[in-house]
């Protein structure tokens, strides 16, 4: 092997080292604007649901990307191994977690603000389909 076949491989790993670069740092960048949504949802939406809906699922997104960045920059160490629990551990207690949370709060008396409220009401049980519905 030559000099030219030390400075190939050196290039390859350089090209796979930019790769992963750029790999990482795309997920920490859609994790980190995942994360400014749900903060901008949970100023904006109007009611308690709707701004756990917004900070839970931009949470578990932002944070598992941010992670994934942070695992491919770490490389295959042991650090990268800690991530990997972090992550499987993030993602079953953050929806856990807001079940737990609107359960809570919908057994305490908060009630959603709705335009139009369909929770008591399912196709074919209004009064009024039903008078349709028999005079047919």
């Amino acid at each position: 092997m030559g000099i030219s076949a030390a400075k190939a491989k050196t290039r390859d790993r350089s090209d796979m080292d930019v790769f992963i670069d750029i790999a990482s740092w795309t997920l920490i960048a859609i994790g980190s604007f995942a994360l400014i949504c749900g903060a901008i949802g949970v100023i904006r939406f109007p009611d308690f649901y709707t701004r756990m809906h917004a900070a839970s699922i931009t949470d578990t997104l932002g944070s598992g990307a941010i992670l994934l960045g942070l695992i491919l920059q770490a490389g295959p160490t042991l650090v990268s191994a800690k991530l990997a629990l972090i992550l499987f551990f993030f993602f079953f207690t953050s929806p856990t977690s807001s079940f737990s949370l609107a359960h809570a709060a919908l057994s305490s008396g908060v009630e959603p603000k709705l335009k139009n409220d369909w929770r008591d009401s399912h196709p074919g049980e209004n009064s009024d389909e039903k008078t349709r519905e028999s005079s047919s």
